[in-house]
């Protein structure tokens, strides 16, 4: 039975739902600046306070219960009331500008901007799709608040999300034709990942052509999909049902490239939103399973 003589306690119950958003104790305390045994315990509080179990909690995983799954529709619409109600009335709407490298973003980019969308009802996202490089000179211009962008190798500082592991993939079936030059699929210069691979193939004297040119990686990767080419792409964004021909044809390693956070803004709300945003791409790419 639930003691309806005190109130649940707010903190606890934005910290059940980060922990069942990211899956993960570690991911959820670091999205709020907290530590791990801190979220662990104001759960605890909270299930006391319910008299009900609301995760699972193994070495490997975190899953919600029965209880837990009823629990978080409920538990989302009391932060949005608490939010909503602690809101004055004639706030500004604030804007957060946050810009993905192409080669970044992949289909990660929905369940992102899903698990994020509902974290502050006043604040505003604008999110720019666009080169490394040109996102981070935008960035230095002040005309975005955070970059998550593929790391160059001049660039210093930022916050290191993941370290994505490359191939060069084909689909199901492709054929390289004997004595020919590597078919390429690539993004347009100055893209940093088509500069990486073409350094690699000529340091390796492999010849290549480029066969499809992409304004974005989902235009190379449908020109991959209809076999005109092979593409370097990171293995966490290449589309289910590719492969990573690279061992095949013999052709050097890509290697890793880290993905980096870099942000500038005063705003506590939002800097609270960065932190999920961290803390849930972490979780994501920690997901990828090697090919």
């Amino acid at each position: 039975m639930i003691n309806h003589a005190s109130a649940l306690d707010i903190d606890a119950v934005r910290a059940f739902t980060l922990v069942a958003d990211l899956a993960s104790f570690t991911r959820a305390a670091q999205a709020v600046g907290m530590t791990q045994s801190a979220i662990s315990l104001k759960l605890k509080r909270l299930e006391d306070r319910l008299g009900l179990k609301l995760v699972e909690r193994t070495p490997r995983s975190v899953r919600l219960t029965e209880h837990g799954v009823s629990f978080l529709m409920r538990a989302r619409d009391l932060l949005a009331a608490h939010d909503l109600a602690l809101s004055p009335r004639d706030a500004a709407v604030r804007r957060l500008t946050i810009g993905f490298s192409d080669h970044v973003a992949g289909a990660d980019l929905t369940p992102l901007l899903a698990r994020i969308a509902g974290f502050d009802s006043a604040l505003r996202l604008d999110v720019r799709i666009g080169l490394s490089g040109d996102l981070v000179d935008a960035f230095d211009a002040g005309k975005l608040d955070a970059v998550v962008v593929r790391r160059e190798r001049h660039r210093r500082g930022g916050e290191t999300l993941a370290d994505d592991a490359f191939g060069w993939f084909a689909a199901p079936g492709y054929r390289q034709p004997p004595g020919e030059p590597l078919r390429l699929a690539m993004l347009a210069a100055p893209c940093g990942v088509r500069q990486h691979a073409i350094r690699t193939l000529d340091k390796a004297k492999v010849a290549w052509a480029e066969a499809f040119t992409g304004g974005g990686v989902t235009a190379v990767a449908a020109a991959v999909e209809a076999r005109l080419a092979i593409a370097p792409l990171a293995r966490r964004i290449a589309p289910p049902g590719l492969i990573d021909i690279g061992p095949d044809l013999k052709l050097p390693s890509l290697g890793k490239s880290a993905v980096v956070l870099y942000a500038r803004t005063a705003d506590a709300r939002a800097s609270a939103l960065l932190r999920t945003l961290a803390a849930t791409f972490r979780g994501m790419s920690g997901r990828v399973v090697s090919r």
